[in-house]
């Protein structure tokens, strides 16, 4: 007699999919080794603060970019740790690529007046907010 089976879709989703060209979704984002930029952000009347966490990057590799109140901070990750005993490799792990956090503020920044510094592996971004136009009565002639 044959033996039944129940089908679980979450256990064998990666079979459901084998020899597709499709990639099954999973949970879990961030490939081993892989960094994700953390950010802090604050707000006073006149600027908002931001604060991200970028360990092993150098101040080369980052770049900042605004566009109205759209931020961008992208870096160029480059790890590399290897152990060796005499000549022969014991363990070897190297990751090199890019990372890139986008957000929205809610008010437009002001790029000329905007600062950047790092140091000890957090960049600090002063983002000072773009002063509104006042607005103007007009005369009607």
């Amino acid at each position: 007699m044959a033996n039944i089976t129940r089908f679980d879709p979450f256990t064998d989703f990666d079979d459901l999919f084998k020899g597709f060209l499709v990639r099954p979704l999973r949970y879990d984002l961030e490939a081993p080794g892989q960094m994700n930029v953390k950010l802090d952000v604050t707000r006073t009347d006149d600027a908002y603060t931001v604060k991200a966490e970028m360990p092993g990057i150098k101040k080369d590799d980052i770049s900042v970019s605004i566009d109205g109140s759209q931020v961008t901070i992208a870096g160029e990750v480059k790890k590399e740790k290897e152990e060796k005993k005499g000549e022969e490799v014991i363990r070897s792990e190297r990751y090199y690529g890019k990372v890139a956090r986008s957000f929205t503020l809610p008010q437009e920044v002001d790029e000329a007046k905007a600062q950047a510094k790092y140091a000890d592996g957090v960049l600090n971004l002063t983002l000072p907010v773009k002063s509104k136009a006042g607005s103007r009565k007009l005369t009607v002639n």
